[in-house]
């Protein structure tokens, strides 16, 4: 997500309303995403979705108002990241995490905490995503996260 230095978003972001399907798993109907906006229904989505699947950031998406809160409605173009979910497993304390994590990030993978566990990662599109999932298993293996995947945007 592009931010301004005082760690907030950059000027000019707006909020924007995902529907979530029935796959949520955290109790909410709903996820909010920063995006920027391009047209009067056209936005770039500028950060990584938590709970949303098939979108990612960088995606250009189509939204409208609906009762003051604009609400997605459809992707118009994939931007070529990929999202993944890790959940912390119970116990893991940090230099254990940070030791599988740095890998993923010197791939140029970067991530946004969330409640609880939950970490949303976000995979660019020149970082090669075989290796990417490659990664994520090993963590799993060593109990160091679970991991889900929110949408490929990569070519497979």
């Amino acid at each position: 997500m592009r931010v301004t230095k005082e760690g907030g978003p950059e000027e000019g972001l707006v909020k924007l309303t995902l529907p979530l399907d029935g796959r949520a798993w955290h109790g909410s109907a709903t996820e909010t995403l920063w995006a920027e906006k391009l047209t009067d229904s056209r936005y770039r989505l500028r950060n990584t979705p938590f709970y949303a699947y098939g979108v990612s950031a960088e995606d250009l998406v189509f939204a409208r108002e609906e009762e003051g809160r604009l609400v997605f409605t459809g992707v118009a173009l994939h931007g070529g990241h990929s999202t993944y979910r890790i959940i912390k497993s119970e116990g893991v304390e940090l230099p254990r995490f940070q030791e599988r994590w740095e890998p993923l990030q010197k791939l140029g993978c970067s991530h946004e905490e969330g409640p609880g566990r939950l970490i949303a990662v976000d995979v660019p599109p020149e970082t090669d995503i075989h290796t990417v999932y490659a990664l994520l298993e090993q963590g799993e293996q060593e109990r160091v996260w679970s991991f889900e995947e929110g949408h490929c945007g990569h070519p497979l």
